[in-house]
């Protein structure tokens, strides 16, 4: 993975996958799942136009990196990679 500056672009793509975390892994009576992008800069502005008529609860944030580190001890390790959602996603398109 890689640290970017924020691109419009990234709101769409962000937007399908909560669409496919929703249909696909949300549990009913679950609330519908945050989006929150991590990007190396952003310019305010760009990101409020590009978050302006989206109805679906996304966060665009500067990046540390060194967040994991400050992440509680009982919070490491219990975030799934980008791999492991992945393969949830695979899993649950296969069983339709």
């Amino acid at each position: 993975m890689k640290a970017l500056p924020f691109d419009p672009a990234f709101i769409g793509r962000i937007n399908v996958y909560l669409s496919a975390l929703d249909d696909l892994l949300r549990y009913p009576g679950n609330q519908p799942a945050i989006g929150l992008l991590l990007c190396r800069s952003k310019d305010r502005i760009v990101v409020e136009y590009a978050l302006r008529d989206l109805k679906k609860p996304i966060g665009v944030a500067g990046w540390e990196t060194k967040i994991v580190e400050q992440l509680p001890e009982n919070l490491k390790g219990s975030l799934p990679t980008v791999e492991e959602l992945e393969a949830e996603l695979n899993r649950g398109e296969n069983e339709r």
